[in-house]
């Protein structure tokens, strides 16, 4: 059927509806809906804002998203959020896009918020200490499978997979920041793409995200530009000035009043800077703002980043969300002269704003002159060299963590100009080893859903710990 079902043909001039039919109201109502079923990670998100926006609804069509999610690719921060905020503002203008991006990421606020609250007074106990301990094992399984599920989607070539293990060593075994990785990834693929090297061809890069294919034409919006995502000067100046006051504001009046030692200076700092250089989603960035969490601000212990992650993993909204916890156990634990507990919320709610508050920049930004740069091929090239790199970077994040949760020990290797973290063999913790080994084959063998992975491996541990009597 050619037309949208349940759509007016044309807007209602008492109805103020735009030239789509789409009502405002239904929108929020879908983008709720979407965000109470965003569990799975950027992947998971995807495939749910596909099938209901794509698929069920035909508000946009298969071009149109896919155009849109590339672009998100290229920013920092969380693509899937980003995407949506997107969709809604190429809808409903600018209040479209605040809907679709707030709605994202409340519900993963509230639940990590609580469960926060549940981690700092009962970390201790052992009912609890247990229950991470079975999810930690299932988080790395995810974690690997996230390496091979983009991988084998993104290296389609030789030079890419070789980008992917260059960018592995240069984060591994020398250090060099991952943002200067990515641009220089990006550098890559878009010379290579002017050079015409085929390995840099975007043809093939816009893999198929759903089922069946819908043409743009066929859906609400169809293949039009609405006049509002069209490029103005004076619109972008509006949007950077009003944006970067919002984000950065409330960090700098921190500073202002309370100096650059106090803890929530530091979070705002932190996580402002954080927003800017998180190329490639949650599990790029995850191994930086790990490092800088437990090894220089002292924030974390390296176990409990990973608690962090398996409660993003188990609650809807983007994976970077885990960065709320971080900033929440990092005032909970210098909370100066207030409650440890209303400290921990503010570094937590804080941590949240200037992460998520940069996203709406972004897209609000960007987002019109992508409208008036469909399918450049130079973009896409560089697009395919950036994935390629996010792989290299992902796999040393999976390489992080499994050594804190498989050992208890390490001990550090130097020399020729490279340095990195090598386990102490005979501190292999035989049953998170077991567990992790078991959550692999359930979710590589067996294809189990990530909630049930992780719901299963946290009874294990709840198990476990009742036999060795921390329960």
């Amino acid at each position: 059927m050619s037309k949208i079902e349940n759509l007016p043909a044309s807007p209602s001039p008492h109805t103020g509806a735009p030239s789509h039919g789409i009502p405002f109201g239904e929108a929020v109502r879908v983008w709720a809906r979407v965000a109470a079923l965003s569990f799975g990670g950027p992947a998971g998100q995807i495939a749910v804002m596909h099938r209901i926006i794509v698929e069920e609804k035909r508000w946009i069509g298969e071009n149109r998203f896919l155009q849109a999610l590339n672009y998100c690719h290229l920013l920092p921060g969380p693509e899937a959020q980003q995407l949506a905020i997107y969709i809604g503002w190429l809808l409903h203008k600018t209040k479209g896009g605040l809907v679709a991006g707030i709605l994202f990421v409340v519900p993963g606020l509230i639940a990590i918020m609580a469960l926060s609250w549940i981690y700092a007074i009962f970390g201790n106990v052992g009912a609890v200490q247990a229950l991470f301990f079975g999810l930690k094992a299932a988080v790395l399984a995810i974690v690997v499978e996230a390496v091979l599920r983009i991988g084998r989607r993104a290296l389609r070539n030789n030079v890419l997979r070789g980008l992917a293990g260059a960018a592995f060593v240069a984060l591994a075994f020398f250090h060099i920041p991952f943002p200067l990785v990515v641009l220089v990834a990006a550098i890559i693929g878009y010379l290579g793409n002017r050079a015409g090297w085929a390995a840099f061809s975007p043809g093939g890069n816009h893999a198929k995200v759903g089922g069946k294919q819908v043409a743009d034409a066929d859906t609400a919006l169809g293949e039009e530009t609405p006049a509002h995502a069209r490029p103005s000067f004076g619109w972008s100046l509006r949007v950077a000035g009003i944006c970067l006051l919002l984000w950065l504001a409330p960090t700098l009046i921190l500073w202002a009043v309370f100096g650059s030692g106090n803890i929530f200076t530091n979070i705002g700092f932190f996580f402002s800077k954080t927003a800017a250089v998180s190329f490639g989603g949650a599990y790029a960035v995850l191994s930086y703002v790990a490092q800088q969490a437990v090894d220089h601000y002292n924030w974390l212990k390296p176990g409990e980043m990973l608690d962090g992650l398996g409660m993003a993993e188990t609650t809807p909204g983007p994976l970077i969300m885990v960065t709320q916890f971080v900033g929440f156990m990092g005032a909970y634990r210098a909370p100066g002269s207030l409650n440890p507990l209303l400290a921990a919320t503010l570094g937590g709610l804080l941590t949240t704003w200037v992460t998520f508050v940069p996203c709406f920049l972004w897209i609000f930004l960007g987002a019109p002159f992508i409208e008036s740069l469909r399918s450049n091929k130079a973009l896409s090239a560089a697009l395919s060299a950036i994935t390629a790199a996010i792989v290299g970077v992902i796999l040393n994040l999976a390489v992080w963590f499994a050594l804190h949760v498989l050992f208890s020990q390490t001990y550090p290797i130097h020399g020729f100009g490279i340095s990195f973290d090598a386990p102490v063999l005979s501190s292999l913790n035989i049953a998170s080893f077991a567990l992790t080994l078991g959550a692999m084959v359930a979710v590589f063998r067996f294809k189990v859903g990530m909630l049930t992975t992780l719901a299963t491996c946290s009874i294990l541990g709840l198990v476990y710990g009742v036999v060795m009597g921390w329960v």
